[in-house]
């Protein structure tokens, strides 16, 4: 009798190989940039290491899906801020995506 369950959620799909180029170019072109920029290769570096360590890709698969849902957020939630709304009930975008790696 096997010890693993029956139906196992499918792991999300690699990114493609040049994911990761193409979203450094996005997150180069934002206009948060400046303060963007540091904080995606503060989170590269840390998942090279961590790959480096665990001889695995998934750090790097993490970090392209959390920064890629960050840009796609980043139009809604200046529209938010724009709008004026209260804002005090949110959560935390860690709440959403997990820790960082």
């Amino acid at each position: 009798m096997s010890a693993q369950p029956e139906h196992a959620p499918a792991p999300p799909p690699a990114p493609a190989p040049t994911a990761a180029a193409e979203l450094l170019a996005r997150v180069r072109e934002d206009p948060r940039a400046p303060q963007w920029m540091p904080a995606f290769e503060r989170d590269w570096a840390q998942a090279l290491e961590d790959a480096r360590h665990s001889y695995s890709l998934t750090p790097l698969h993490q970090v392209v899906r959390a920064w890629k849902a960050r840009l796609a957020a980043a139009s809604a939630v200046d529209a938010f801020i724009a709008s004026g709304l209260d804002d005090s009930d949110g959560i935390g975008l860690e709440d959403v995506l997990g820790a960082r790696p």
